[in-house]
């Protein structure tokens, strides 16, 4: 049977309400942190998703520049619908607050998995939203996104990919690591993000993501965030695929 839900998240950040609207209501700022959007501004207008393969968008239900966004997407034949809502609030010489709210209704074939999956996955995008408003902002942004093999989904294989990373014994954030992934560039940075099948790595120009989703029934998933204007996306799209795949066979 089919449910209302409700997601409510609270992040600070050392920024201006006018830094963190420009990551929250444009589409630049948006893939800076989450994926690539493209957004028609003001109320009305409309908020649109597209990623390989998969392609949404939502209308924009309210605009108040530096203060509020909220967009409400489409409802599906199963009745499943999402809407979002950004609150911002500054606070006197000590940055912003940003409150999250992510509703709406979920038909019969979302499991409370997908529900708590949903719920972790905003922790570690809200936390990526306050690292690049906080090191990159402003700057352009390249989105890098992969998808393991069906193998990857299989419940315990998370570690794999922590050993193809060259990534041995416990991993905490603040720890400066050496990636090195096969057949791709070496990265250097610090851990700034480490949950549970979750691992976030912020290098001098970018941040690295990556996600275990088996719990969803889904493939590990890489969604990079990298500030540079001289590479190509479906270059690094097809290289980091590549390394899934062969990570996996």
């Amino acid at each position: 049977m089919g449910r209302e839900y409700e997601i409510r998240k609270e992040i600070e950040v050392e920024a201006s309400p006018e830094e963190v609207w420009q990551a929250i209501a444009t589409g630049p700022g948006i893939t800076a942190w989450f994926m690539p959007h493209e957004v028609e501004p003001g109320e009305g207008g409309t908020v649109r998703l597209t990623v390989e393969g998969y392609e949404t968008s939502a209308d924009i239900t309210a605009w108040e520049p530096h203060k509020r966004l909220a967009y409400r997407g489409e409802t599906a034949e199963d009745g499943t619908v999402h809407a979002m809502e950004y609150l911002i609030e500054g606070r006197d010489g000590a940055g912003t607050v940003l409150r999250f709210v992510h509703s709406g209704f979920l038909g019969d074939d979302w499991s409370e998995d997908f529900e708590a999956g949903l719920a972790h996955g905003w922790d570690m995008y809200l936390h990526t939203l306050r690292e690049y408003v906080t090191h990159f902002a402003g700057r352009p942004v390249v989105f890098v996104n992969a998808n393991g093999p069906a193998a990857s989904a299989e419940p315990g294989r998370w570690p794999t990919l922590l050993a193809g990373l060259g990534l041995a014994g416990p991993v905490e954030v603040g720890q400066a690591v050496r990636l090195t992934p096969a057949g791709l560039p070496v990265l250097d940075g610090v851990v700034d993000y480490r949950e549970d099948e979750f691992l976030g790595v912020r290098t001098g120009d970018g941040l690295y993501r990556f996600h275990g989703m088996a719990r969803m029934g889904m493939p590990v998933a890489i969604g990079h965030h990298i500030f540079r204007d001289d590479l190509d996306r479906a270059t690094l799209d097809r290289d980091w695929t590549a390394w899934l795949a062969d990570l996996y066979t």
